[in-house]
């Protein structure tokens, strides 16, 4: 049957739809949108292998990262960045509080960790914190070039409401003065609320202008403690300039194999401040003594060098580094970074070390000049760097227990207790001279010391803690154990001996 109607002519029977092409735009979605989803699958893959660790999941995960060239710990970063924000903490605060950061990138880390806990306790608001740049480094660094600031606001605000400055009310332009002082050392939550609460009451913006080692390291609750860690693991990320090179550095490393770190703090500010000069000349002693003199901080002036070494009170000279490394086991083939500033020195001293690990190199030699140009004259900023590398590595050896030497330590514990070999400085230099002496054989020097260390390998273990004693216990940030456990009470997942009885 047909139908006429004003001369076309149309049929009654179905006619099949039109075939539309797709337009360009519309292919173009469907492939962005595709590699959007196949992407997110990937990176929740990679988180989820991060977490959980079967070898299967790990395998999967670190060919991921092999075939997209992005390290894994920024993929996991990434997933990180992407999950929504907490809801912020509602509570009435008590006041502002201010802090200046003393001493170098490690020791203000970890006062800044302090300083997050202690606005927590008193329900503070805290103002980001001021960076140290008239210690000996003099580094004009800001908190913002250091570490990602708006990560570090919006992964505590259900915790700590942190602002960038003082109101403006609060400004000494408009004649306000706010109240300063540093806060005593190794204090528990008593103290803060006690004696600092009060006063921020009354004068609404308090200043701590020292911060180093101001909360204890025990007999603090656990949910402060656990608090402390997050910041530290968590919240300060660094500025993503420091962490596009740093994870570039890791690369070039891992290509290469395992590589080992060996935080060599023989540089010239640490031996005029120790006072050590063991394997110096007579000029190089004088020169460190004079340096001593020249900074008043540096309190104790006429130090005895060689009682100071049979102390274990020295940083090893790279010659004593080199024998240590050698009877550990450590051998020609081993990747050895060196993470520190300039070696007193320098290739000098490093002759020895060289001789025995031909593939020593430093991120000087890994990156090209142009690459570190806006990092020198920054020491935090090159020590953020190291820092990087040093929790990334296979092992850690520091061979001075010094701010950067606990943190990183801690940092590892807390990635499940990667291998971190902290020297007896006493044993060895003593061990050391009886071997280059010739009392004692190369065997036996070599067993003496592997003995030595055999629990002193970053295993799990209980903070050491001396009532009275802060400053001879366990540094928290070297350890802090009751981040490694769930609940409350941690003391069933480790060692009840609290000696430092490794389990």
């Amino acid at each position: 049957m047909e139908v006429r109607s004003e001369g076309i002519q149309v049929r009654s029977d179905k006619l099949p739809a039109p075939v539309i092409p797709r337009t360009r735009l519309q292919v173009w979605f469907v492939r962005v949108c595709s590699s959007i989803l196949l992407w997110t699958f990937l990176v929740q893959l990679v988180a989820f292998g991060k977490l959980w660790h079967p070898p299967f999941i790990s395998n999967i995960t670190n060919r991921i990262s092999q075939v997209t060239g992005i390290p894994l710990s920024l993929h996991v970063e990434q997933s990180i960045q992407s999950t929504p924000l907490l809801p912020t903490r509602n509570y009435s605060s008590n006041g502002y509080l201010r802090v200046s950061c003393n001493g170098g990138l490690n020791q203000m880390r970890a006062a800044i960790c302090d300083m997050v806990t202690v606005a927590r306790l008193l329900n503070l608001t805290l103002v980001v914190p001021e960076l140290d740049k008239t210690s000996f480094w003099a580094d004009p660094s800001n908190f913002d070039d250091i570490f990602n600031v708006k990560h570090f606001i919006d992964s505590l605000r259900d915790e700590v409401r942190i602002v960038r400055r003082l109101p403006k009310k609060f400004n000494r332009k408009y004649g306000f003065l706010p109240f300063a002082m540093p806060p005593v050392s190794w204090s528990n939550e008593k103290y803060y609320l006690e004696q600092i609460l009060p006063l921020i009451k009354k004068h609404r913006v308090l200043h701590f202008n020292k911060t180093d080692t101001r909360l204890a390291n025990n007999g603090i609750p656990v949910y402060l403690q656990k608090l402390r860690c997050r910041v530290n693991f968590q919240a300060l990320k660094f500025s993503p300039q420091i962490e596009t090179l740093g994870y570039k550095l890791i690369r070039l490393l891992q290509e290469k194999g395992p590589f080992v770190v060996l935080h060599l703090r023989y540089e010239m500010d640490m031996l005029a401040f120790s006072g050590c000069t063991h394997g110096c000349t007579k000029e190089e002693a004088d020169e460190l003594k004079q340096m001593r003199y020249a900074f008043p901080w540096w309190r104790e002036k006429e130090i005895l060098s060689d009682q100071r070494r049979s102390q274990g009170l020295c940083p090893l000279t790279p010659e004593e580094a080199a024998l240590t490394l050698q009877a550990l086991g450590f051998n020609k083939e081993t990747q050895i970074y060196i993470a520190a500033g300039e070696i007193y020195g320098s290739e000098r001293r490093l002759a020895t070390l060289r001789e025995a690990f031909p593939m020593i190199v430093k991120k000087e030699a890994l990156l090209s000049p142009e690459e570190l140009k806006l990092f020198r004259n920054h020491s935090s900023q090159m020590a953020a760097l190291d820092f990087m590398v040093s929790v990334a590595s296979n092992t850690f050896v520091p061979t001075y227990d010094g701010n950067m030497a606990r943190v990183v330590e801690g940092h590892r514990r807390y990635l499940g207790f990667k291998r971190t070999i902290t020297l007896d400085r006493k044993k060895l230099v003593e061990l050391v001279d009886m071997h280059q002496n010739g009392t004692l054989s190369w065997d036996d020097f070599a067993a003496a010391v592997r003995l030595a260390h055999e629990k002193r390998q970053g295993q799990p273990m209980q903070r050491r803690a001396i009532p009275d004693k802060p400053k001879e216990e366990d540094y928290f940030y070297a350890n802090p154990h009751e981040c490694f456990c769930e609940g409350m009470n941690c003391n069933d997942s480790l060692s009840h001996n609290n000696s430092s009885k490794v389990i």
